[in-house]
């Protein structure tokens, strides 16, 4: 993956600001908020750990074309960074025990009925990722994404509408899909030959993770507390 890749997929660094300079005997009464750029969805090839930057103060559209297993690791880790957590879906059932372990008793993880987000008020002190869990042919968001307000789109299979989403997107996920499916993917994400091959021949939990000139392959596994939550990675649920 190219640096470019490895930027959009290790996320936002922080804002740039100058250098400052602070006399040694000050140290001991300097204090920093420590904070996350990201969560981490797995391992690349090589071993090396990903990190997907969800927390923008620009507009930041993802899109995964796979499992919604995947989606809940992922809504899971970053309601840990901090984050709140808006889940978009017409099956609220299947998020009710994610909601119920996701805050410890606090409401960080919320589950709406399709067009039925409120406005959220993101900031860049309380960052809001929205999920839409609304099917292959998922309607107008209600909710769009805005400065520090990311929307994750999950789209179990490829339809039309769904396929017209991937060109706007900032980044986009792909697990096991058909051939041809496989065949549009490649065509609207220009992929090389042998990606479009591999899409169709995945295994359980791995991704690729691509833009219009950028990839990265990452298997995606669980910790214990995951897996006892949500079972090992699977893309049909």
């Amino acid at each position: 993956m190219t640096a470019a890749g490895s930027r959009m997929l290790q996320g936002l660094r922080g804002p740039r600001r100058g250098h400052h300079t602070l006399p040694a005997d000050q140290l001991g009464a300097l204090s920093l908020p420590i904070g996350d750029d990201g969560v981490v969805v797995g391992n690349d090839a090589e071993n090396r750990p990903q990190v997907l930057g969800l927390h923008h103060p620009v507009p930041h559209d993802v899109v995964l074309v796979g499992s919604l297993w995947t989606v809940q690791v992922l809504a899971l880790r970053t309601a840990g960074t901090g984050a709140r957590i808006a889940v978009e879906t017409g099956r609220p059932q299947v998020w009710t025990t994610l909601v119920q372990a996701a805050g410890g008793g606090l409401e960080c993880m919320t589950v709406h009925d399709v067009g039925q987000v409120p406005p959220m008020g993101p900031t860049v002190g309380s960052p809001v990722l929205v999920v839409r869990d609304c099917g292959r042919q998922p309607p107008r968001g209600q909710v769009a994404s805005a400065p520090w307000q990311s929307v994750l789109t999950l789209l179990p299979y490829l339809s039309p509408a769904g396929l017209r989403l991937l060109p706007s997107s900032a980044l986009v996920g792909v697990q096991r899909v058909s051939p041809e499916e496989a065949r549009q993917v490649g065509h609207v994400m220009s992929l090389p030959g042998a990606d479009v091959e591999a899409l169709s021949v995945l295994g359980d939990g791995i991704t690729l993770w691509c833009t219009q000139h950028d990839r990265s392959y990452v298997l995606t596994q669980p910790t214990e507390a995951e897996s006892g939550l949500l079972g090992t990675a699977r893309r049909l649920d």
